[in-house]
């Protein structure tokens, strides 16, 4: 899987391997050419949790 991928409205993640074989994630977008860093996680499943990317997407949306 790559380091970064999109998530659909204007989100992207960056996965990062953390110690003990967890795997932390950063969402983020582009607003106004600034990468600005929404939120960040360690995640537990396979799936990106629906509350994380809600919480991500509402910090989109105060931003524009």
């Amino acid at each position: 899987m790559p380091y970064c991928r999109s998530l659909g409205n204007g989100l992207r993640e960056v996965r990062s391997d953390l110690t003990d074989g967890k795997i932390g994630r950063v969402i983020f977008c582009v607003a106004r050419e600034h990468m600005v860093l929404l939120h960040s996680f360690v995640k537990k499943t396979q799936k990106t949790p629906a509350r994380d990317l809600r919480l991500a997407l509402k910090r989109t949306k105060e931003l524009l």
